[in-house]
């Protein structure tokens, strides 16, 4: 089968592998979609992974053979992975921190070499343990639609984590896909959104995902590292009178940073209330020294909460969400690539145009 392997920093290539043997307990599954994720791009550029390794992890296909020993499901079924799922009795799932759960960091799905998830190859093995994962897609609904499944998850369970009420005002800085997935679960959750993005084109699909007001930040001048460590960076100045505007002047009851920016995290605490809180999300890659203002947390008690990857117990939920298209990600996607041109899709990704959203490869 053909597979788009990761050889090292930024090096991807098409290359003909066999398609997995499966063992009795588990599937083998026909790749149709795989979504473009950013933990994966930031793997692929910085090399935080040895090679080779097959990436793609939101992806949904045809069962195609079952083990012997699986029971609940048949070769032709339409489904939709995920590639991690927990133990749900040790000590973290205990507490619900599933993502910190032993088992939740094996990867159960491969399509050669380390399991990383495989959904860039035409076929992908299935492994036991995240069975539980594996949801059907009813007929009327696409491929696509079982893809997004798992980044729809792990943004409700972002949302969960923050202790919100109806009407409170949240600002969720950039609208990509997953930016735009906080504003269509916050506004379904009765909050309203404030929404910005550097795209005029996003800010206005942010509008019809329910998002109450938007705003297209100036550009801040440019800090030194060293500085940016040691003085506190104000907010840009349209961004607080809107916030201003909106909350009379309390500050917001939360903000979601969805992009990879420090810059734009502590603007974000600034504009905070006393008791906020601040979200977390993109910042993926270790080793990365970020400040916040120590004196907002402890002083005015501001939040400084994180979240990371999917909640299985919030599987049914979120299903029904987009199966039932209360939340329609389908306008999400604005670009497919074949499996040769996988590399193409990873770059586009990784360097999004006005008109780029969600990218998928469809092998």
């Amino acid at each position: 089968m053909r597979a788009l392997v990761y050889r090292g920093i930024n090096d991807l290539r098409i290359e003909t592998v066999p398609v997995p043997r499966i063992g009795p307990g588990d599937l083998l599954v026909k790749v149709a979609v795989c979504g473009v994720c950013p933990t994966d791009i930031k793997k692929i550029q910085y090399g935080t992974v040895p090679a080779p390794r097959i990436f793609g992890h939101e992806t949904a296909g045809t069962i195609v053979r079952v083990g012997a020993r699986v029971r609940g499901f048949r070769a032709g079924e339409r489904v939709g992975l995920h590639h991690h799922v927990p133990c749900l009795r040790c000590h973290f799932c205990r507490h619900q921190a599933f993502a910190q759960c032993p088992q939740y960091k094996r990867t159960g799905i491969t399509a050669g070499f380390e399991p990383a998830g495989g959904g860039f190859a035409e076929f992908v093995r299935v492994m036991p343990f995240v069975l539980p994962g594996v949801v059907k897609l009813p007929a009327r609904n696409t491929f696509a639609e079982g893809a997004l499944l798992e980044p729809v998850n792990t943004v409700l369970k972002a949302v969960r984590r923050l202790n919100l009420q109806r009407g409170d005002v949240v600002l969720v800085a950039g609208q990509g896909p997953i930016g735009l997935m906080f504003t269509r679960l916050l506004a379904l959750a009765g909050m309203r959104v404030l929404a910005t993005d550097l795209f005029p084109e996003r800010l206005q699909l942010a509008r019809r995902f329910g998002a109450q007001w938007t705003c297209r930040p100036g550009a801040a001048p440019k800090a030194s590292p060293a500085r940016q460590l040691t003085e506190r960076t104000e907010p840009d100045s349209a961004l607080t009178r809107l916030a201003g505007r909106i909350t009379r002047r309390r500050g917001l009851d939360a903000a979601i940073i969805a992009v990879p920016s420090d810059q734009v995290m502590r603007q974000c605490q600034a504009l905070l209330r006393g008791g906020g809180q601040l979200m977390v999300f993109a910042h993926t890659r270790r080793g990365v020294v970020s400040a916040v203002d120590l004196a907002d947390v402890c002083v005015d008690e501001k939040d400084l909460l994180g979240s990371y990857s999917a909640d299985v117990t919030l599987q049914s939920e979120v299903a029904r969400l987009v199966f039932g298209r209360r939340f329609d990600v389908r306008p999400l996607i604005t670009h497919q690539f074949d499996l040769a041109q996988g590399a193409a899709a990873v770059e586009l990704a990784a360097k999004p145009t006005p008109s780029s959203l969600k990218v998928v490869v469809t092998p």
